[in-house]
C-alpha cells in the first residue's frame, strides 16, 4: 500500500466471528474500535445485539455504543460524521481506528458517501401510511412499480419502510429514488478493508442458528419485555424494533407467533440478513479471509502488520 491506513475495515456477515478477531486484533496492536452498527447504538438493546461486555469495553475503547434511546432514530449519515471525527480524535492519540461490524450501509456512507436525498416529510409519511392501512402495502408497491420500476423490481411487496421513503422521494423532488442513487463520491481515505467470508454458506447458517438459540437462552424475550416496559413510546414501526429478533420477539410478545415461530423467523432472518451482507461484500474491494479458517486470527494480523509496518 502507497501509504499506511488511516484506518481498519473489519466488515462481514453476522455470526462470523468479527467481535472475538477484534479483540484478538486488540491483544497486538493499540486499537480503539469504533462499532459499525445499526443496532447496538441503542440502549438496552445488549443481548440481541451480541453487544460486546462490560470486560471487553474495560479492555478496549468501544464507541458508538449506547448512544441512542430505542425510541431514538439514527441515520448511516450520522454513523459517517461521527466515525470521521471519532477516526481523527483516534489517530491523534496514536492509536488505530477498528472499525468492526456489518452494518453494510454504514460503511458505505462511510467509504462512498451518501447519495443526495431529499429529507424526510413527516406529513407525507403519514399519508403514505395511511393509504398503506387502507390499501395495503402490496398495493403501494404496485403504485412504485409505476413511477420507478427500478427500485419496485428490487423490494418485496412487503418493505413497508423502503416503499415508504421511495414513495416519498417520489413526491418530494418529482424524480424516482433510482435516478438519485449513486450520485456523491466523498474524498477518500487510505483505508484497510477486511471482509470475513465464509468458505461454506451452510456452516455459517450453523453459527446462526446457534448464535440465535444462545440469545433466545440468554433471555432476549424479557429484555424486549423489559424495554417495552420501561420505554412506554417504544412501537415496532421504529427501527429499533424492527431489528433482526426485537422483531420477532415482539411478534411472540403481542401473541401474534408462537415461541417456536419466534425462533424459525428469527434464524430465517438473520440468514437473509448475512445473505444481503455477503452480496454487498463481493462487490466491495477488500482483502477476503475465510472467516471459518481456523488459523484467521494469524492472517488477519500478519495482514494488519504488513500494512502499518508494524
Amino acid at each position: 500500500m502507497e501509504k499506511v491506513p488511516e484506518a481498519v475495515l473489519l466488515m462481514g456477515p453476522t455470526a462470523s466471528g468479527k467481535s472475538a478477531l477484534a479483540m484478538r486484533i486488540a491483544g497486538r496492536f493499540p486499537v480503539e474500535i469504533i462499532s459499525v452498527d445499526s443496532a447496538q447504538v441503542y440502549r438496552g438493546m445488549n443481548i440481541g445485539t451480541a453487544k460486546p461486555g462490560a470486560a471487553d469495553r474495560a479492555w478496549v475503547a468501544h464507541h458508538l455504543i449506547d448512544i441512542v434511546d430505542p425510541t431514538g432514530r439514527y441515520s448511516a449519515a450520522a454513523f459517517a460524521r461521527d466515525a470521521k471525527r471519532l477516526i481523527g480524535e483516534i489517530r491523534a492519540r496514536g492509536r488505530v481506528p477498528l472499525l468492526v461490524g456489518g452494518t453494510m450501509l454504514y460503511f458505505k456512507a462511510l467509504t462512498q458517501g451518501l447519495d443526495e436525498l431529499p429529507e424526510a416529510d413527516p406529513a407525507i409519511r403519514a399519508e403514505i401510511d395511511a393509504r398503506a392501512i387502507e390499501t395495503g402495502w402490496p398495493a403501494l408497491h404496485r403504485e412504485l412499480a409505476e413511477v420507478d420500476p427500478v427500485t419496485a423490481a428490487r423490494l418485496q411487496p412487503g418493505d413497508r419502510q423502503r416503499i415508504q421513503r421511495a414513495l416519498e422521494v417520489f413526491r418530494i423532488s418529482g424524480q424516482p429514488l433510482s435516478s438519485l442513487i449513486g450520485v456523491a463520491r466523498p474524498d477518500a481515505m487510505p483505508l484497510l478493508c477486511i471482509a470475513l467470508v465464509p468458505s461454506e454458506r451452510a456452516a455459517l447458517h450453523q453459527r446462526i442458528a446457534a448464535r440465535f438459540d444462545a440469545m433466545l437462552d440468554d433471555g432476549l424475550v424479557d429484555e424486549v419485555r423489559d424495554l417495552r416496559e420501561n420505554w412506554p413510546a417504544l412501537n415496532p414501526d421504529l427501527p429499533s424494533m424492527r431489528a433482526v429478533g426485537y422483531r420477532q420477539a415482539w411478534m411472540y410478545l403481542d401473541g401474534a407467533i408462537a415461541f417456536e415461530a419466534l425462533r424459525d423467523q428469527g434464524v430465517y432472518a438473520t440468514r437473509q440478513l448475512a445473505k444481503r451482507q455477503l452480496t454487498w461484500l463481493r462487490a466491495t474491494p477488500a482483502q477476503v479471509f475465510d472467516c471459518l479458517d481456523e488459523d484467521i486470527g494469524r492472517a488477519v494480523i500478519a495482514t494488519i502488520a504488513e500494512a502499518f509496518g508494524a
